[in-house]
């Protein structure tokens, strides 16, 4: 594996954005990639899912909430953390802010393709994430010689809500949402599966207990953040870090808030915001 870009003494400003708590995953990874680097979070919960939402009404959303956030806050790199809204909104957010850095995730089938032994590799992701032809484009760019075994778990998102709050999820409940990965002809021949939804970063140890030992199950978090610091290196230091901690904005109060606080500390916050929050002084005028 690469190893990681560190950016250990350099005070920097991304946002992260997500559809609920799923970007976390790769907060954590930039943490420790880039720990003087102030990480403000973004989740709009007040239409999570986004695998489940209409694509013309999330592009929308999608620009108008980020664009909102840029104007406010004026981060140097903004990391949309989320499978579904990178895929459906990346190129529509870089054309509306085109001095933004913008880091995206996509289904990891390039790292899955190298991974393999058998040719024979598996994507869990959202319906959204799934019927996006983008994911044709990657299975024919970067894994032309695999069969692509691909599987919306529509429920899966709302289950790793539930465990990263501490909630108890039931075996039978997970094995149902990835199913469709192990009823084909060729899935006795699956052996890496990549994850298409950053929410499942929070369900990963359950998948791997629930699947065949000899499975690579590869989550992208890590490659995620190396890029940002790549990009973040070549950008100076900002002057809008602080050492008060960073900001946890959520859109709509998500379900059980005070469970879900009470996982946040490790993450770099000790609280839940609603968004907007006051603009500060001078950010929008």
């Amino acid at each position: 594996m690469l190893q990681a870009r560190s950016l250990p003494d350099t005070p920097h400003h991304v946002l992260a954005f997500d559809s609920g708590i799923g970007g976390l995953g790769i907060v954590r990874a930039l943490r420790a990639q880039a720990p003087a680097t102030r990480v403000d979070y973004l989740a709009d919960t007040a239409v999570f899912p986004y695998g489940e939402q209409e694509d013309h009404f999330l592009v929308n959303r999608i620009v108008a909430l980020i664009g909102e956030a840029i104007a406010r806050h004026h981060p140097q790199v903004v990391i949309v953390a989320c499978n579904t809204a990178s895929t459906l909104a990346l190129s529509a957010l870089r054309a509306a802010y085109p001095t933004t850095p913008f880091v995206g995730c996509v289904p990891p089938i390039r790292w899955a393709a190298r991974q393999t032994r058998t040719g024979v590799i598996g994507l869990l992701a959202t319906r959204a994430t799934i019927r996006r032809p983008y994911l044709t484009e990657l299975h024919a760019q970067y894994a032309p010689g695999c069969t692509l075994l691909a599987h919306a778990a529509p429920l899966l998102a709302g289950y790793a809500e539930q465990l990263f709050r501490g909630e108890a999820v039931p075996d039978p409940l997970i094995e149902q949402e990835i199913r469709g990965l192990f009823d084909k002809p060729a899935s006795t021949q699956l052996d890496a599966i990549g994850l298409g939804c950053t929410h499942y970063t929070f369900v990963l140890d359950r998948l791997r207990a629930l699947t065949p030992p000899d499975i690579a199950w590869l989550d992208p978090a890590d490659a995620v953040a190396r890029h940002a610091c790549t990009m973040l290196q070549t950008l100076p230091a900002s002057a809008r870090v602080q050492a008060a901690l960073d900001h946890a904005w959520f859109t709509a109060l998500p379900e059980n808030p005070a469970a879900l606080t009470a996982q946040l500390p490790p993450f770099g916050y000790d609280k839940i915001e609603i968004w907007p929050p006051p603009a500060p002084l001078g950010a929008l005028g």
